[in-house]
């Protein structure tokens, strides 16, 4: 089955963040917003878990997830800053981005300003790829970083309520995913695959 395969890596970030504690939710949600799509929606509902068994604190747990995505942004956004739109012309197809893909993110920046960053934190997948157009673009840093850390510790104040309530139900949603977990694992593929295709193909 496919949660047999699932299970031991969501297994293995259970027990990094068990491990760690509040140090490896910083570290995995750090990588996480540096480009590499380690997925905070696996990261912080365990965090949420191990709150809900009085492992973690609910408020520090979170604060933790937004400080590691602030670390991993300012990364990001100074190779944006530094390596500019002639980085991605030579080497975006690497982090999955393209001219069209800047020029999206200045239509997004010429219509909400630096709201774009506080916006872009809340939203799937693509706040994880958010601040290196932000460094391109040349947002105000101080700004990019305030609008990322609040941005990121709203998420990751939902993500961890929804891994309490998991952890309060524990048994009846691993019954749903084991019932749907082909169902479930195909739609995100299809997802992924669909994200990819319009990102690798020739324009």
């Amino acid at each position: 089955m496919i949660h047999e395969l699932l299970d031991p890596v969501l297994q293995m970030i259970r027990d990094s963040v068990a491990s760690w504690g509040y140090a490896g939710v910083v570290v995995m949600m750090a990588i996480e917003s540096a480009n590499i799509p380690l997925p905070s929606e696996a990261i912080m509902p365990t965090a949420g878990i191990l709150v809900q068994q009085g492992k973690l604190n609910f408020h520090l747990a979170a604060l933790a997830g937004a400080l590691g995505c602030l670390l991993g942004s300012i990364p990001s956004y100074f190779l944006g800053l530094y390596g500019g739109r002639p980085f991605i012309e030579k080497h975006g197809k690497w982090l999955m981005l393209k001219p069209k893909d800047l020029q999206a993110a200045d239509r997004w920046v010429d219509k909400y300003g630096d709201w774009t960053f506080f916006i872009c934190r809340m939203l799937p997948v693509v706040r994880t790829f958010i601040s290196f157009p932000a460094g391109v673009l040349k947002a105000h840093f101080t700004l990019f970083c305030t609008f990322t850390f609040v941005g990121s510790l709203i998420w990751c104040y939902f993500l961890t309520w929804i891994g309490v309530k998991f952890g309060e139900n524990m048994a009846f949603f691993v019954n749903i995913w084991h019932k749907f977990d082909l169902a479930i694992v195909l739609v995100g593929l299809a997802g992924v695959g669909y994200y990819l295709y319009h990102h690798l193909k020739s324009d």
